[in-house]
């Protein structure tokens, strides 16, 4: 099966500081990965670079087997950890905006989605709690029929319901034998729906591989692994 992402001796440098080095994985098409570690591990430089927003200091970074490029970003749906919605927009007008943007994007998905939740197409973004705005977000992201889903920390600063949904709808509305690589630390919440995880500490790979494989392993939940991979 082919990698839908991959890393090959991948070191970001910001100035003399090290953000990732020698980072080297391979995930093949499919399933749920999670990229997993505290804040400074590096999870966000690694994303930016999968997106084509900072290029590498040395080695290099494939998506869907090409260097990051408008090519990648077309088979490639991305959630950052900010609010990226303009407020003074309404439902429907970024709904509209997301379709004409994206050639993947459907529109009968997300209005799907919006009806499920209970939010009007004619309702302002401004108008949205923090909560709802966070999931007309992931709403508009998940709504593509994209290859790759690299979603920064979506169930962070969210209320247990607001995660629950938010887990839900990514497993409920990715396109079938899609990638979805989930950035977070919050463990205990995502590893039931894990197939992969990725360990980034301090830069580097601490631990990589199938979850099965690592929990049997190691004899132990990867929310307990987590732990101790990260214990101060």
């Amino acid at each position: 099966m082919s990698a839908i992402l991959e890393c090959d001796a991948l070191t970001k440098n910001y100035g003399q500081t090290p953000a990732l080095f020698n980072v080297s994985f391979r995930v093949e098409a499919g399933g749920v990965v999670g990229l997993l570690g505290p804040n400074g591990s590096g999870k966000s430089t690694l994303i930016k670079l999968a997106m084509g927003m900072l290029q590498p200091s040395c080695g290099r970074i494939l998506v869907d087997g090409q260097k990051p490029s408008p090519v990648t970003k077309a088979v490639t749906a991305y959630l950052p950890d900010k609010n990226f919605l303009s407020d003074w927009m309404r439902v429907e007008q970024a709904v509209a905006y997301s379709a004409d943007f994206f050639a993947d994007f459907r529109r009968d998905k997300a209005e799907n989605m919006l009806t499920r939740l209970g939010i009007g197409m004619k309702q302002k973004i401004k108008t949205l709690s923090k909560g709802n705005q966070e999931k007309l977000g992931l709403i508009l992201t998940m709504a593509r029929d994209a290859k790759l889903f690299i979603l920064d920390e979506p169930i962070a600063g969210v209320d247990p319901a607001a995660r629950d949904f938010i887990l839900d709808t990514i497993m409920n509305y990715r396109p079938e034998n899609s990638t979805v690589f989930l950035c977070t630390h919050l463990i205990a919440d995502i590893e039931p729906i894990l197939t992969y995880a990725i360990f980034l500490n301090r830069g580097t790979v601490a631990l990589s591989g199938r979850k099965e494989e690592l929990c049997k392993e190691e004899g132990q939940t990867l929310d307990r692994l987590f732990r101790e991979v990260f214990r101060w």
